[in-house]
């Protein structure tokens, strides 16, 4: 492939910031691998040991690719290298062992207590063993205190934060996020962490454990909910569209779609009202502020939803974008990733018949992104074991053993 047909189809040419940072990665689900697909997609070797039943959610579909993995395994885990590996064998611990000679950070979201039980505990451990290892673990609630050591799922961990309970409506009630918000933050703090880790690491020479909880970073998503709780008193409830401190910053009818708009300050009101030639909203006592029109939020509303009702959303809202009011119109999945500025922005990859979304992180000198599309189970096995040293002999002992295993077992 050229560079050009490299561009278009969205892979990085940059070998990427953290080429060469090497990660084994016994993570599964949604948090810890979201989160070396970031640190994959900037350049760093990621090695995916997966168990011999593989990783579930190649299972959590329709839909699934060609060879038979599910959209929700393949979204998450471009770029990396997959072997099987049983580490209930201590010959597989062992291979792990090998593999973590050299590596720069390992990350696993087992119950806490797993690796102390497989005699891999980090303090014990890999800290003597590996000084320079960063440990990163993903867990529900952490290894103690009142929940330590309780499982924890996404949803579980939205309704229990207290995210739930501040989205939907009134009429709704606490209402799951459409997305797996808590998951995708944890893949997001860890990442943060293993590179902060990995900075400190220049200085000091030695790794450390990064202790990373769904409840903490569900917990860290609270704003500004928590911040009006501490300041009021008063429990934050459900909105809907509403900010619950700004207004307008809704959702609002059209002719031919819903647009979300928002306003950050009265200034910025003035020259919304001016743009929509109303500009005696703006003059009206219930409106002038933002304390005002918080208060006043369904007159508002009101007088908004009959202003918009002739008006075409999609023309509107890039009038107003135009004109430097934040404005847009509410797009559904297809139609965002069919978005002129979706492709602009190249947030949207093909590897052959791989298609996924890209990176966020645009960095100047080494861009990254996607490189290769995700792998099958153990696809890698045998390529991964000689590279780090493993004889074709013993690498034949394992697979024979059940060690290294090629076949998921269901």
């Amino acid at each position: 492939m050229d560079d050009n047909a490299a561009i278009a189809s969205g892979m990085t040419l940059s070998p990427g910031a953290l080429a060469g940072l090497r990660v084994v990665d016994l993570t599964r689900v949604l948090g810890g691998p979201y989160c070396t697909m970031v640190l994959s997609d900037h350049g760093a070797e990621v090695i995916k040991l997966e168990p011999p039943q593989g990783d579930e959610v190649r299972d959590w579909g329709p839909p699934f690719n060609a060879d038979g993995d599910a959209s929700y395994f393949v979204g998450v885990n471009r770029n990396k290298r997959s072997v099987g590996l049983d580490l209930s064998k201590p010959a597989g611990r062992e291979v792990l062992m090998r593999l973590l000679d050299g590596a720069d950070v390992l990350i696993e979201n087992f119950k806490p207590g797993s690796m102390e039980r497989w005699g891999l505990g980090y303090e014990e451990v890999l800290s003597k063993k590996f000084p320079r290892l960063i440990h990163c673990r993903v867990s529900g609630f952490g290894g103690e205190g009142p929940l330590g050591g309780f499982p924890g799922y996404d949803a579980v961990l939205q309704a229990m934060v207290g995210l739930m309970s501040i989205n939907g409506t009134e009429t709704s009630g606490p209402t799951r996020l459409g997305n797996p918000i808590v998951d995708i933050a944890t893949g997001l703090f860890s990442t943060i962490a293993i590179l902060m880790a990995l900075h400190e690491r220049t200085a000091s020479g030695r790794g450390q454990y990064c202790d990373m909880t769904l409840h903490d970073c569900g917990m860290a998503l609270l704003h500004p909910h928590a911040a009006n709780f501490f300041l009021s008193g008063k429990r934050p409830m459900a909105t809907g569209n509403p900010h619950p401190n700004l207004a307008p910053y809704s959702k609002f009818k059209t002719k031919t779609c819903e647009i979300f708009v928002a306003a950050g300050n009265d200034p910025a009101f003035r020259k919304f009202c001016a743009f929509l030639e109303i500009p005696e909203v703006a003059k009206d006592p219930r409106f002038a502020t933002n304390g005002e029109r918080v208060v006043n939020k369904a007159a508002l509303t009101e007088v908004l939803n009959a202003r918009f009702a002739d008006e075409d959303g999609h023309e509107l809202t890039r009038r107003m974008l135009a004109a430097g009011l934040p404005a847009g119109p509410v797009l559904h999945v297809d139609e965002a990733m069919a978005a002129e500025h979706t492709a602009f922005r190249n947030m949207v990859a093909q590897i052959g018949d791989f298609r996924a979304l890209n990176t966020p992180i645009k960095l100047s000198r080494t861009p990254g992104g996607a490189r290769t599309a995700p792998p099958r189970f153990n696809q890698h096995g045998r390529d991964v074991l000689l590279g780090r040293g493993f004889t074709a002999e013993e690498i034949a002992g394992l697979e024979n053993d059940g060690v290294i295993v090629g076949t998921r077992r269901k």
